[in-house]
């Protein structure tokens, strides 16, 4: 695959990532993010599909015929609070309007056949997962996990401190898989990773994409704001140090699930980490709470 797989952002626009299937080359999952000054308004009629909206930063209003949700937000930056998400299902027209110090926030969609409750995901609703250990250490927001009740999409963010690997040891989720219980093995999904990075001027990560065949394979310099497509094989990620590394994960394909496939080369290494790094967890429900009663 000569396409890069790695979007840049475009910082003129308010929605400054902007990626569909066709433009993905994928079947599923589109992806904006979408930074609003106070008062502007952004709409979105999610048709036929269903909608997972992520708030990175600021507050907002969502307006909708599905329901209204007002003072959205709970944190100034993703790097100071947990997280807030709103799920839309299929048919709901909404209208998100900026509070007085703005919003920065993400949407994913997907085509859907069946319709759910919209349902809000607070910061307190936000399952923490340290995994890892040593310098694979990192920390798992779950807002849209597994088992959510909606049909496609599953939303996570992950904290990788500076000098850390995470999506680690690779793995892929890309061919369907079932045991000959009915166990899910491996699901087939498509991936986006939304990048932020703290001291976003000078701050960086590196994503590797490659498949068995070899028919992909690309190192990227990944920087904040920056968004990389993972149509299919093991993707690993390392922060450089001193740069804390936040990534929003949100996927859709053949099941609502994260069931995925270590590359046997590097599964090995789980059986060596002794501890989880001390820094972790990077945000928590705390740092929300400072942020609400300030604001």
């Amino acid at each position: 695959m000569s396409r890069s797989l790695l979007i840049a952002p475009d910082p003129e626009l308010q929605e400054y990532i902007h990626i569909t299937p066709a433009r993905a080359g994928w079947e599923h999952l589109s992806f904006s993010a979408v930074h609003l000054a106070s008062g502007e308004q952004w709409q979105f009629d999610t048709a036929g599909s269903e909608l997972a909206l992520v708030l990175l930063g600021g507050r907002c209003d969502v307006l909708s015929n599905a329901g209204e949700w007002r003072g959205l937000g709970s944190r100034a930056d993703v790097f100071s609070g947990m997280p807030t998400a709103l799920y839309l299902s299929r048919y709901t027209k909404l209208t998100v309007v900026a509070g007085a110090e703005g919003v920065d926030f993400a949407a994913g969609w997907a085509a859907a056949t069946q319709d759910f409750a919209p349902r809000l995901v607070r910061p307190e609703d936000v399952q923490i997962e340290l995994r890892g250990g040593d310098n694979v250490s990192r920390q798992i927001n779950k807002m849209l996990p597994p088992g959510f009740p909606c049909q496609r999409l599953v939303v996570v963010e992950v904290y990788t401190p500076g000098g850390n690997w995470s999506s680690y040891p690779p793995h892929k989720h890309d061919a369907r898989k079932v045991a000959p219980d009915g166990t899910l093995l491996e699901a087939d999904l498509e991936e986006v990773y939304f990048y932020k990075i703290s001291k976003p001027e000078s701050g960086y990560a590196y994503q590797r994409i490659y498949n068995d065949s070899r028919s992909i394979d690309q190192l990227m310099l990944v920087r904040n704001d920056h968004l990389v497509l993972s149509p299919e094989g093991y993707h690993p990620v390392v922060a450089a140090p001193g740069f804390d590394c936040y990534y929003l994960n949100i996927l859709a394909g053949s099941d609502q699930s994260l069931a995925a496939t270590d590359d046997p080369r590097y599964s090995w290494v789980k059986s060596t980490w002794k501890s989880l790094d001390p820094r972790l967890p990077l945000v928590d429900l705390e740092m929300t709470q400072k942020y609400q009663k300030r604001s």
